[in-house]
């Protein structure tokens, strides 16, 4: 007696495989993407190309113009980037599953990397992990105020002005102070900071004012200059690859086939400009912990 020959399973009746949905937040960035584009494409085409300047940096006020409550564009980005952080790690932090989403691995993977490759290899495990948090907050708040450089509708760097570089910088240099003087007393921090054991009394007299001039005055200049320039100059070349394009190709002339150039330097600038805002975030934060290990170790 011959066994009935079992048939593979047909197309129509094997099991079909579940449909990827996209995240909610991958359609509210398209959303927001055609909206902008939608709001700027007539002035895009029909405007004079706008010519970057020194005077991006001084935007008009929107409203409270000469108070200290004045509030102009480069506010706005700011306050936008700073919500905008918030809302993205609350996301992270309250939808977090031992299943990640793609989000939740991105954002998992950078925290995990400046809290173990930054906070605890450079602060031990202990300092590490009561900084880890601070450390973060740096890393997190810098880059966000840096991206704002790239992401339509704001144009520019949150960073580009001074005042944002210049509030970080006060607040790492708070901190770097704060934990020398917890750790070793407020006379310990200040002599093991201006007095390096070890040195003949004489040469104090040439040491201690130079080690004054690093410690309380270069490294929050530095960090300030350091994050401020790079902002600036990155804002400017972006500014001048779009306006080329923009010049070459509002004016149809021989000259605007060279706008295929300008238009590759502008997406490669783009994607310079992404790298120059993770760069100096990492650099800030790297720079921020390693005067909180000065502070707090003894020389």
């Amino acid at each position: 007696m011959s066994t009935p020959r079992r048939h593979p399973l047909s197309a129509e009746s094997a099991p079909k495989a579940p449909a990827t949905r996209k995240p909610r937040w991958y359609w509210v960035c398209l959303a927001l993407l055609v909206a902008v584009i939608a709001a700027t494409a007539v002035p895009a085409f029909s405007d004079e190309p706008h010519q970057p300047s020194i005077d991006d940096f001084f935007e008009p006020a929107i409203f409270g113009e000469g108070t200290v409550f004045e509030f102009n564009r480069l506010t706005l980005a700011r306050l936008i980037m700073g919500l905008l952080v918030c809302l993205v790690l609350m996301l992270v932090a309250r939808r977090a599953s031992l299943v990640p989403s793609r989000g939740q691995m991105a954002v998992e993977a950078v925290a995990g990397y400046i809290r173990s490759n930054v906070a605890l290899e450079m602060l031990g495990n202990k300092n590490g992990r009561k900084f880890a948090g601070f450390i973060g907050f740096l890393f997190f708040g810098v880059l966000a105020m840096n991206i704002a450089g790239v992401l339509p509708g704001i144009n520019i760097a949150a960073s580009s002005v001074v005042a944002v570089p210049l509030v970080f910088a006060v607040i790492s240099y708070a901190t770097f102070i704060g934990a020398g003087i917890a750790k070793q007393g407020a006379g310990g921090f200040f002599r093991s900071q201006l007095f390096p054991p070890g040195l003949p009394w004489p040469i104090y007299f040439l040491i201690t004012p130079i080690e004054f001039l690093s410690t309380f005055v270069v490294r929050p200049v530095t960090l300030t200059l350091r994050l401020l320039c790079n902002m600036i100059s990155g804002h400017l070349l972006l500014g001048m690859t779009y306006f080329g394009t923009a010049a070459l190709l509002h004016q149809l002339t021989a000259l605007s086939a060279a706008g295929a150039f300008t238009g590759a330097a502008m997406f490669v600038m783009t994607a310079f400009e992404v790298f120059v805002a993770f760069l100096q975030a990492y650099i800030f934060t790297i720079l921020s912990t390693v005067y909180i290990k000065l502070s707090i170790e003894h020389h």
